[in-house]
C-alpha cells in the first residue's frame, strides 16, 4: 500500500482532482492542460491523486470493472489521498501487473448539492374560457420562475447518463415540463375559483401554490429534483384580441340586462308595499284606535279601583236588602204567637245582616288585597312575597279552626261566632288563651254589637 504515499510515480505527476467552477450543477472533471473531450487521458487517473470534494458537493468515479460500469460516491467535505478506503477498485487494479505506475480509467463528476438553480419560463399566448361564456376563448400568457436543486443524487444519475449532461439541454426539460402544468391549471383557473376570466389576475397566489404542489411530484419522479418554489410573475390578458373584445361586449349586456331588472323589481316591491299600505291604512287606523282606547279603558280601571270596590260592596248591601224583604214571604219573619202569627221575627232580620254584613266584608277584603297588591311596585321577572299578617286559630265545639287573619275574626265577631271567652292561638303563644286578653284582638269586643235579647213568649 506504500505505492499510495508517494508523491510522484512513473508515468507522471501526480493529479489533484477537485472542483472551483464558481458556478455549476454538473461538472466533470479533467486533469490540467487537458481539454474535455480531447482524449482518454482526460479520464486517467493517477495513483496517488489527491481528492478534495467541498461540503455540498458529492464526486462520482464511474469506471468499468467486471464487464461492467461501476460507481462510487465520495461526499464531501473530502480531502485526502484516493485510497481503497474510498475507492474499493483500486484494490483490484492493484493486483494487476501495472508496474504501479499505470493510470486506471475513470470518469469522475462533481455533483453541487448546495445550489439551486433558479430557471425563468414563459408560457405563449393560448386561449382560456370564462366558465359563463363558453363560446369565447381569450388569449393569456404566464410568465415565471421556478427554482430547483438535485437532493437525491443517487436517484438523479439513474435518471440521466453524466458523460452526455448538459446543463442548457436540462432545464429545457424542466421548462417544458412546467409549461405543461401551467397551462393546465391556468386554463381551470376560472372554474376552479368560480371567477371570470378578467379577474384571473387577482389569483396568481393560489395559482402559483397550485402549480408548485402538482409539479414537485412529477419532477422529483421524472427529473430527480427537488423544486423549492414556483413564482408567477405575471399573467397577462390580450386585450387586443377579438375573444376578449366579445366577451366584454356579452359581459357589459348581461351587467347591464341584471342591473335593469333587479332596479325594475325594486321599483315594483316599493310600489307594492305603498298600494299595501294604503289599502290597508283605514284597517291599520281602526286597528290603532281599538288598541288606544283599550289601554284607556284599563288605565282608567286601574285609577279607579276604589271606587269600584265601594260599588261592589253596595251591590251587596242591596242584595242583602233584597234577601231581608223577602224573608216574610219565606217564613222567616214571622213569629207564631198563637199557632199562624204574622209577627216581625228580629232575630231572623238580625242573622241575615249579619250574613250580608259578612258578604259584603269578605269581598271588601278580596278587593284590598287585590288593591294593594297592584300598588306595589313589582320587580320584573320576580314574584313578591305575601304581606305578613296575625293569624289566628279559633277553638270551636273543641276542634281547631283557621287560621283566620283579623278581618275574618272581625266579621265572626260580629256574627256571634267569637265572643271575648273565646279560646284563640296563633304560633308563639304557649297555649290557648281566651280572645278578649290578647291585645290586639280587644278592639274587636269593644265595638261589637249585642246580640239581639231574647223575645218574650
Amino acid at each position: 500500500m506504500g505505492i499510495f504515499n508517494k508523491t510522484k510515480q512513473t508515468g507522471g505527476l501526480m493529479d489533484e482532482i477537485r472542483c472551483d467552477e464558481p458556478s455549476y450543477l454538473i461538472w466533470k472533471w479533467h486533469p490540467a492542460g487537458v481539454q474535455t473531450g480531447e482524449s482518454r487521458r482526460e479520464n486517467s487517473i493517477r495513483w496517488g491523486s489527491s481528492l478534495r470534494v467541498k461540503d455540498g458537493e458529492v464526486a462520482v468515479f464511474v469506471y468499468k470493472q467486471d464487464g461492467g460500469t461501476k460507481q462510487d460516491f465520495i461526499v464531501g467535505p473530502c480531502d485526502d489521498t484516493l485510497k481503497t478506503a474510498n475507492l474499493p477498485v483500486l484494490a483490484s487494479i492493484i493486483g494487476l501487473a501495472y508496474d504501479g505506475g499505470t493510470p486506471f480509467q475513470a470518469e469522475v463528476y462533481f455533483i453541487n448539492l448546495a445550489r439551486v438553480i433558479q430557471s425563468k419560463f414563459a408560457v405563449p399566448f393560448f386561449d382560456i374560457y370564462d366558465p359563463r361564456f363558453d363560446d369565447f376563448g381569450v388569449p393569456v400568457a404566464v410568465r415565471g420562475t421556478i427554482s430547483f436543486c438535485i437532493a437525491d443524487y443517487r436517484e438523479f444519475i439513474k435518471l440521466h447518463r453524466l458523460n452526455s449532461f448538459d446543463l442548457n439541454d436540462f432545464q429545457k426539460q424542466i421548462k417544458d415540463a412546467v409549461i405543461r402544468y401551467v397551462k393546465d391549471v391556468v386554463a381551470n383557473a376560472p372554474a376552479a375559483n368560480s371567477i371570470p376570466v378578467i379577474q384571473i389576475e387577482t389569483k396568481i397566489g393560489q395559482i402559483a401554490d397550485v402549480i408548485e404542489y402538482d409539479v414537485k411530484d412529477r419532477l422529483r419522479e421524472d427529473f430527480g429534483v427537488e423544486v423549492s418554489a414556483v413564482d408567477i410573475n405575471a399573467i397577462e390578458i390580450d386585450k387586443s384580441s377579438d375573444g376578449y373584445s366579445q366577451l366584454m361586449h356579452v359581459t357589459r349586456d348581461v351587467t347591464n340586462a341584471t342591473v335593469q331588472a333587479e332596479t325594475a323589481a325594486k321599483v315594483k316591491d316599493i310600489a307594492d308595499k305603498q298600494r299595501i299600505d294604503v289599502e290597508n291604512y283605514e284597517e291599520i287606523l281602526r286597528i290603532q284606535r281599538e288598541e288606544a282606547q283599550y289601554a284607556q279603558h284599563k288605565s282608567t280601571q286601574s285609577s279607579n279601583m276604589a271606587a269600584f270596590q265601594i260599588e261592589k260592596q253596595a251591590e251587596v248591601g242591596i242584595a242583602g236588602a233584597n234577601a231581608l224583604g223577602q224573608m216574610g214571604s219565606n217564613g222567616a219573619g214571622s213569629v207564631d204567637i198563637s199557632g199562624g202569627g204574622d209577627g216581625f221575627n228580629m232575630a231572623a232580620m238580625m242573622a241575615s245582616m249579619a250574613v250580608g254584613g259578612a258578604v259584603g266584608q269578605n269581598i271588601a277584603g278580596s278587593m284590598n288585597n287585590i288593591m294593594s297588591g297592584i300598588s306595589q311596585p313589582i320587580v320584573s321577572g320576580t314574584v313578591p312575597p305575601p304581606v305578613p299578617r296575625n293569624v289566628y286559630h279559633v277553638a270551636v265545639d273543641g276542634q281547631a279552626t283557621g287560621p283566620f287573619d283579623m278581618d275574618v275574626l272581625a266579621q265572626k265577631v260580629t256574627g256571634g261566632q267569637i265572643t271575648s271567652e273565646t279560646l284563640v292561638w296563633k304560633n308563639g303563644l304557649e297555649q290557648w288563651v281566651k280572645a278578649g286578653e290578647i291585645e290586639e284582638l280587644k278592639s274587636l269586643f269593644t265595638d261589637a254589637v249585642p246580640p239581639v235579647p231574647p223575645q218574650d213568649l
